[in-house]
């Protein structure tokens, strides 16, 4: 399920081309395009364990489906991707330079820097 806003192949893993993201993850990743009014492009959705391993992370985030990462680098469109994150329960937002990460796979909610 990608909805309106996704296609299957930009939330695919870049090494293998498996796309597990779950249904819940992409309900809410799609309200949070539509509140926010402007694309999101995604620079990383679905994660194998082996893409994973090999970008350094020991997060299951993305290989659970319930992760991605937005491609942002202007601070109006930073605001509106976070609020609108935000307005649709995202637990896990980090903020890094050129990408906004979000997640719904913690325990309590969480913003943090990269």
């Amino acid at each position: 399920m990608q909805k309106k806003y996704f296609t299957k192949k930009e939330m695919q893993c870049h090494c293998c081309g498996v796309n597990n993201m779950s249904d819940d993850f992409m309900l809410r990743l799609n309200k949070a395009r539509k509140l926010a009014g402007i694309p999101f492009f995604i620079t990383s959705g679905y994660r194998c364990k082996k893409h994973n391993e090999e970008i350094g992370s020991t997060s299951t985030n993305h290989t659970r489906g319930k992760a991605a990462d937005i491609m942002c680098n202007v601070s109006r469109d930073r605001y509106l991707i976070v609020s609108a994150l935000l307005n649709t329960n995202m637990l896990g937002i980090g903020i890094g330079k050129t990408f906004i990460h979000c997640d719904i796979n913690r325990d309590s909610p969480a913003i943090w820097l990269y």
